[in-house]
């Protein structure tokens, strides 16, 4: 039978792990890596610059000699190393991670034979085999959709129920819940599926009582949020989120992290618009961030985003009727509100409009709705196109596909609470 982690060995393993949003917030909040999974090199290289090299308090880690610090694949992970897997069984104190929700997203095709989906499968394998205390998973809300399109015979289960029935069968205790980020400071529309296993018989359950840990999360909210020196009540909006990296008033400078020529930058400034979530994006930051670089659009394309701003209501996609009545074939696009929280963070930059400007955002701008610090370096090319979309991940995608660090700063620190029982 496994053992229980000691109680100041609170330890984690990210799979799917992408550029380390999840990560940086459990370790934020005092948990301690033990190795993490990404399988894309660009995403590695962005993890291993921030939360492996950086040596700081707040991103500790204990990487096993036996696994090369580079990127791999759950599949490799699953082949080559299962013997070692199986002998950090008692261990692990958490296993986490978002597989790939590319055949779960609303926004995509929803087909149930996506060969992504399979990666949750091999999610499930790890757990078997390493054991952990806890088990966190997280996923767009499609995850708990059924499949009512491409689905496959009459199976049209939501994937939820069917990860729920295997980490049952394997002795866990499963909760799961829809959770919306903004309710945690983070700048935009951003509503997950959240799912929380506890090894059967674990003493954190009796903590729990008649309670879920999504009670904890919420009752901890406001706590947290104080900690933080933000608003307890309401939400983040745009402005408040991005203020500071307006082009209009600011110095306009060459962009110091691209090998392209032309390229532009905003003066980063510390002294300019403030607002609590800015200091608190700016605090530990050294020196301007990178990803600060201004998009070059056509003046076809800019004069388009003008009518868009113009003529179609802010905070909302464009209607077909509004798409129609502009010539547009983009499906997805959504003008910012100042005032509101964002649309949701994807992973390509035209899906959003500047809330003034005429223009997409910038990575950073990005970085900030999904509550990356400004201390934190994105590494590899800004964008890919074409054929390349399906293998490259360059930084817009890494920080669309990221759990935002604020939230897995609460969330990590609730199940902190309860490992600790």
């Amino acid at each position: 039978m496994a053992t229980r982690a000691p109680r100041e060995a609170l330890s984690y393993v990210d799979v799917f792990a992408g550029c380390g949003g999840l990560s940086l917030g459990l370790s934020a909040a005092g948990w301690q890596g033990t190795f993490a999974i990404e399988k894309h090199p660009d995403a590695f290289a962005t993890y291993h610059r921030n939360l492996i090299d950086s040596g700081g308090k707040s991103t500790r880690y204990n990487w096993p000699v036996w696994l090369p610090q580079s990127a791999h694949t759950t599949s490799e992970l699953l082949k080559k190393y299962s013997t070692r897997l199986r002998d950090m069984e008692g261990q692990v104190t958490l296993l986490a991670g978002g597989p790939p929700c590319q055949g779960f997203s609303m926004a995509g095709r929803r087909d149930q034979a996506d060969p992504r989906n399979a990666l949750t499968e091999e999610y499930i394998r790890l757990i078997k085999l390493i054991k952990p205390r806890f088990v966190v998973l997280e996923n767009v809300r499609g995850f708990n959709m059924a499949f009512r399109k491409n689905a496959v015979g009459k199976d049209e289960l939501p994937y939820a129920v069917r990860v729920r029935t295997m980490l049952e069968k394997l002795g866990y205790v499963v909760f799961s819940e829809l959770v919306e980020l903004n309710q945690f400071a983070v700048p935009q529309n951003r509503r997950r599926f959240i799912l929380i296993a506890i090894r059967a018989g674990d003493p954190s359950l009796r903590q729990l009582a008649d309670s879920t840990p999504f009670d904890m999360l919420y009752a901890y909210r406001k706590k947290f949020l104080a900690s933080k020196r933000l608003p307890t009540n309401g939400f983040i909006s745009v402005k408040d989120a991005i203020g500071d990296l307006e082009v209009t008033g600011s110095e306009l400078t060459p962009c110091t992290d691209t090998t392209m020529r032309a390229y532009q930058q905003v003066a980063y400034r510390s002294n300019g618009f403030k607002s609590p979530f800015v200091a608190l994006m700016q605090k530990g930051a050294k020196s301007p961030p990178n990803s600060l670089r201004l998009p070059k659009h056509s003046e076809t394309t800019i004069r388009q985003f003008e009518m868009i701003m113009n003529s179609c209501k802010a905070g909302r996609t464009i209607s077909d009727a509004d798409r129609l009545r502009l010539n547009m074939k983009k499906q997805v696009t959504t003008p910012l509100s100042a005032d509101m929280p964002s649309a949701t963070i994807t992973t390509l930059p035209d899906d959003i409009i500047h809330y003034s400007e005429p223009r997409v955002l910038t990575a950073r701008e990005n970085a900030r709705l999904q509550t990356f610090p400004d201390s934190f370096e994105f590494l590899g090319k800004y964008t890919t196109g074409g054929t390349r979309r399906k293998t490259d991940c360059p930084r817009y995608t890494q920080i669309g596909n990221a759990v935002p660090p604020l939230f897995a700063e609460a969330l990590g620190r609730v199940l902190k609470v309860l490992a600790n029982a």
